[in-house]
């Protein structure tokens, strides 16, 4: 798996994880050396670990501790990516984190970590395409600084957050990771539950049980939280109007966009835009 280290200080790293494997490949047994935290950017992949299993989509977060043995799979589609935050054991205690947090195994998509995590992912797209690095009067975008903000905000959600591992068959697991893809693709359009039933084959209140089972959240909860994804990367990334935005990731209503960002944010788009872009700007 081909891994840049972007970020590497003071028990703090951030690599970025581009997989290669292929599609069933056999996985290979890897273990955590410090306290893992990696947010999935894009594609969908198994992860085994302390005899669980989970189903990772866009948004999801992988959590593993020192000296776990893991393994990923790739049973459903392949070419996935991550940002992986990681923390040596001072660092984690002085951001409030306990063993236990990192026993989770995974989360699912939630709203404060998507928006935080595509903070992260732009301040890493910065450091990769070389305006990270202190010259010609460039200030450095803050890549250690939003990775600590993402690992504290999941300190912080982490101690009431429970284990869910996939405990459906290999086919309902491989349809719910299908149907994931299949909403990303349509964050733009209105869809109900039935059509997302429908695409996936399956009744409506079977599909809504395999894809919460594999998932860990409701289709609604899933194309909220990524649509609030794909509206912190064009925030952070482009000058788009914010009713552009609003528009383009499938908000029909400006003001419904502005209270649902706010809420997963802790702040509003146009600041949090502003803050993001604040990155970028050249010292005087």
């Amino acid at each position: 798996m081909p891994a840049i280290t972007l970020f590497e200080r003071g028990g703090l790293a951030v690599v970025d994880y581009r997989c290669d494997a292929r599609l069933h490949e056999r996985p290979v047994a890897e273990r955590h050396t410090s306290y893992s935290l990696a947010y999935v950017r894009n594609g969908s992949f198994g992860y085994r670990i302390r005899g669980a299993e989970y189903e990772l989509v866009p948004g999801s977060i992988l959590l593993g501790g020192p000296g776990d043995e893991y393994r990923c799979t790739h049973d459903h589609v392949c070419g996935d990516r991550c940002l992986s935050i990681q923390l040596q054991a001072g660092l984690v205690e002085s951001i409030g984190g306990r063993d236990r947090f990192w026993q989770i195994g995974s989360l699912p998509p939630v709203a404060e970590l998507v928006v935080a995590g595509e903070r992260v992912a732009q301040a890493a797209a910065e450091r990769r395409s070389g305006a990270g690095h202190v010259s010609a009067g460039l200030s450095t975008p803050s890549l250690d600084e939003q990775a600590l903000f993402f690992a504290a905000r999941f300190v912080k959600l982490a101690s009431g957050a429970k284990s869910q591992p996939s405990a459906a068959p290999t086919r309902d697991r491989r349809r719910a990771v299908e149907a994931a893809e299949w909403l990303d693709s349509r964050l733009h359009r209105p869809v109900d539950l039935q059509s997302a039933a429908d695409a996936a084959g399956m009744s409506a209140f079977h599909f809504l049980r395999v894809f919460s089972s594999v998932v860990g959240v409701t289709p609604h909860q899933y194309l909220l939280r990524a649509r609030l994804r794909r509206a912190a990367r064009l925030l952070a990334g482009t000058d788009r109007a914010i009713t552009d935005v609003a528009y383009d990731v499938g908000f029909g209503d400006l003001s419904n966009f502005v209270r649902t960002f706010h809420r997963a944010a802790g702040m509003s788009p146009r600041r949090f835009r502003r803050v993001a872009h604040a990155d970028r700007t050249p010292r005087t």
